[in-house]
């Protein structure tokens, strides 16, 4: 954000959030009222992120923004592009760079493969591949992306997708939040 020179502060929520999405909404909530007493504008830098609606009644409710779409990975692909991913092979399942650095806290421990890895087809039977988004790929960063997709048994396919999107969608996010 200091680089775009944009006056803003970022109060990240837990990212284990993404692993329970019922719990979003509430936490959003309960975070933008505390904001709301100190700051003249909150802005949601979240997509739906699996809440169904939930995020967007509570943005309504406080008369917030949030970034488009229906998750982070529509920002980084978009939207069209990732549904075409998902047409060609349903069975994709969708990796960030954020998820490649964190693939053994936020998937394998948090599903407990790491205790059982007997339950690896049992979470990983209906997918066919493993697509990574790359905003920044390097080769420490792919390095780790073919590791996540060799412990859930998939082939991988990389996307290099930049943060040009995700930067444009803030940019605009924060445009119609400025004050």
């Amino acid at each position: 954000m200091a680089e775009r020179g944009w006056p803003v502060d970022v109060h990240p929520l837990p990212p284990l959030l993404h692993n329970q999405p019922q719990l979003i909404a509430g936490e959003v909530r309960a975070l933008a009222l505390e904001l709301s007493a100190t700051y003249d504008a909150v802005a949601v830098a979240y997509a739906d992120c699996g809440t169904y609606g939930a995020l967007d009644a509570v943005c309504s409710e406080l008369g917030l923004r949030r970034l488009p779409g229906l998750h982070c990975y529509d920002l980084f692909a978009g939207e069209s592009r990732l549904a075409t991913f998902l047409d060609e092979q349903p069975g994709t399942y969708l990796l960030t760079d954020f998820l490649v650095r964190s693939f053994d806290r936020t998937v394998v421990r948090e599903l407990g493969l790491d205790r059982h890895p007997e339950l690896r087809d049992d979470y990983f039977r209906h997918y066919t591949r493993v697509v990574w988004l790359a905003q920044e790929p390097d080769e420490t960063l792919r390095t780790l992306a073919e590791e996540a997709a060799r412990k859930i048994g998939l082939p991988l396919t990389v996307v290099e997708t930049g943060d040009g999107r995700l930067e444009e969608a803030l940019e605009e996010l924060l445009r119609r939040d400025s004050p």
